[in-house]
Parts: C-alpha cells; sequence; structure tokens
C-alpha cells in the first residue's frame, strides 16, 4: 500500500473521551428512562442526534443535543490525550494528515488546546457533511480538501461505524483497539493496540523517518 496522508478520529484515537462521554450519555439516559447500556451501544462514532434518532425516536435530537452539549460543558478536564498522541502529530507536523469526527468544531478545538495538541488545516466535523459516520461522505471529503486519493489515506478508528465510513470511501484503515476488541473492528485493514504502533507502521511506509 501507498499512504500519503492520515485522517484521524478524535474520540478514543487522540483524546480519552470514554469516561466523560459514558458519564454524559448514562445521565441523558437515565433522565430520560432509557437503558443506558443500550444506548451507550449506539454512540461510537456517530453525531450525538443521530444516536438520539435510533434510542428514543419520539424526542426531538436537536433539543436533546443542545441538552447533551450541557452535559458534556460539565466534563471539561475529562478529555485527556491518548498516550503517543502528541508526539505522533508533533511528528506528522510536515506532512498531510486530517482530523474527521462526528463532534462539533468549537468543543474539538477547546479540548485541542487543553490537551495541548496541535490542530491540522483539514478539519472535518459532523456538521460538514449531510450524511455522517457509517456513510463515507466525512472521509471522502477530507480526502478531497486533502487533494489526495482515499486509497492513499491511511485512517485511524476505534469505533465500527467509523470504520465501516473509512472502508466505504476506499481508505486504508488501522482499527485502533482503544475501546473496542479486536473482534468488533474486524473490518479494518489492519488493527493496532496503541498509536506507538500506527506510528511504527507511518515509519515503515515512509510517511514517517526516525524510531
Amino acid at each position: 500500500m501507498t499512504i500519503a496522508a492520515v485522517l484521524f478520529d478524535v474520540d478514543g484515537v487522540l483524546l480519552d473521551s470514554t469516561a466523560a462521554h459514558r458519564s454524559v450519555w448514562t445521565t441523558w439516559s437515565l433522565a430520560r428512562g432509557l437503558d443506558p447500556e443500550v444506548v451507550w451501544n449506539l454512540t461510537f462514532g456517530r453525531r450525538p442526534e443521530d444516536t438520539v434518532k435510533d434510542a428514543a425516536a419520539h424526542l426531538d435530537p436537536v433539543v436533546e443535543r443542545l441538552v447533551l452539549d450541557q452535559l458534556l460543558v460539565r466534563e471539561k478536564n475529562g478529555f485527556p490525550p491518548v498516550e503517543g498522541a502528541a508526539g505522533l502529530l508533533e511528528a506528522l507536523s510536515g506532512s498531510p494528515w486530517a482530523i474527521v469526527t462526528s463532534g462539533d468544531r468549537a468543543s474539538v478545538h477547546e479540548r485541542f488546546a487543553a490537551a495541548d495538541l496541535p490542530l491540522p488545516d483539514v478539519q472535518i466535523y459532523g456538521s460538514d457533511v449531510e450524511h455522517a459516520k457509517p456513510a463515507p461522505d466525512c472521509f471522502s471529503l477530507a480526502a478531497s480538501r486533502l487533494g489526495i486519493e482515499p486509497s492513499a489515506c491511511l485512517v485511524v478508528e476505534d469505533a465500527p461505524a467509523g470504520i465501516s465510513a473509512a472502508v466505504a470511501a476506499g481508505c486504508i484503515v488501522v482499527g485502533l483497539t482503544t475501546t473496542h476488541p479486536e473482534e468488533a473492528l474486524r473490518h479494518a485493514h489492519i488493527r493496532a493496540a496503541s498509536l506507538a504502533e500506527v506510528r511504527r507502521l507511518l515509519i515503515a511506509e515512509g510517511l514517517l523517518f526516525g524510531a
């Protein structure tokens, strides 16, 4: 394979947001009379409003998204960087890379600043596409803005919905086992347990130099 760019999901890949999001979705689910475990399993890699549509079709997803955003504000210190994220992004500073997330721009900017992580020129958010993950649109848009064919983009994803989206877009996909077991990421072309493994892969493919 030939890799010319790297596209990163954010939550579970660059930011360790599992505990914060779990707290928010549990609080929301209990307040709405829903099973937190059922709702939680619908959240990964998806826009909050899309999860609401599936979990509680009788509720207004726009209204509930505002509620969820307010709950997330309380978790402002709950988004530390994933181990190895800072070093990997610094090493990529001279190479094309992007973030592709179902989150929103303002929150991601705030959390990257708090985690002291750099932001790339190309950033794709859930609001930038009509059809979010697991649809391929977000990754296709990122590749287009980078001016690189999707087949030359390596996607790093932790969620099945994101992996499905990236595969459908024609990208090479690494399933990062930070939030799901390997079996759940079986549609990824490669599986990795850490960003250190991703870094070694990029070195082997010539996109990064060093040890």
